[in-house]
């Protein structure tokens, strides 16, 4: 189950963090086709991420009971607190607004809801860096 949580960590959450910055560069070069195909697999991924939390959830009912885990524990908490607002960020203002800035590029607008995006997906990327450490720290 570690594996797993681990696994999907790495190739599922890593590019849904990823990918809106690739999504800026394209935009800024007014490929709006690479823009909405960037788009929907942020949505994707995005969604997929929810197999991580899962994961993380099956990780935790299977820890050895000595070391005491629930939804309370607070590391664990801040983890799923962090994690739901950076997927809340990404799925409703991330990818909808860089599908709307893909159709402004296709018909020669300039770079639309840009500063959004970047602000955005950006402190998206934190707060899933911010669930990275408290899962490696566990202060």
């Amino acid at each position: 189950m570690t594996v797993l949580h681990v696994a999907t960590a790495v190739f599922i959450v890593g590019p849904m963090a990823i990918l809106p910055m690739t999504g800026l560069r394209s935009l800024r070069s007014g490929n709006a086709a690479q823009v909405r195909t960037l788009a929907r697999s942020t949505g994707i991924f995005t969604w997929l991420s929810l197999l991580t939390f899962v994961f993380g959830f099956g990780v935790m009912g299977m820890a050895d009971p000595k070391f005491n885990l629930s939804f309370t524990t607070p590391w664990i908490l801040w983890s799923i607190i962090l994690y739901a607002i950076a997927f809340l960020l990404t799925i409703f203002v991330v990818v909808p607004r860089m599908t709307a800035a893909a159709e402004g590029a296709a018909e020669g607008a300039k770079p639309a809801n840009y500063g959004i995006i970047a602000a955005t997906s950006g402190l998206s990327a934190l707060l899933l860096l911010a669930v990275v450490v408290l899962m490696i720290w566990k202060p």
